[in-house]
């Protein structure tokens, strides 16, 4: 009923504890992958959505399973926790904006440019 798997260094165990559609995914438990480049980005989104219009605000992917993704560049959290309110909220205003989020217009927005 369980299985063991690690993902990018990251150890899980999942449970089979439903029958059928009796448990589904929500937005609610999700994974978050922080990627360099934009490159990793259009990658992890294309293979996680597979063609399915699965893309969701904000990065968000929902793959085959139904369970969602969050594929980030790994500075996004910097710019949207920036002190400097400005430009805080210009990088959240752009995410906000995106499906897949592309991080030469973030650090545009977040640069007021």
């Amino acid at each position: 009923m369980t299985v063991q798997f690690t993902l990018a260094g990251q150890d899980y165990i999942a449970l089979n504890g439903g029958i059928g559609d009796m448990f589904t995914f929500t937005m609610g438990v999700s994974l978050s992958v922080d990627c360099k480049t934009q490159k990793e980005i259009d990658t992890y989104t294309r293979k996680l959505d597979r063609g399915r219009r699965e893309q969701l605000p904000c990065g968000w992917v929902k793959d085959k399973f139904g369970m969602y993704w969050q594929i980030n560049p790994d500075d996004l959290a910097k710019m949207i926790a920036d002190k400097n309110a400005a430009r805080a909220t210009r990088a959240m205003n752009a995410m906000m904006q995106m499906r897949k989020l592309d991080i030469a217009a973030l650090k545009k927005a977040y640069a007021g440019k």
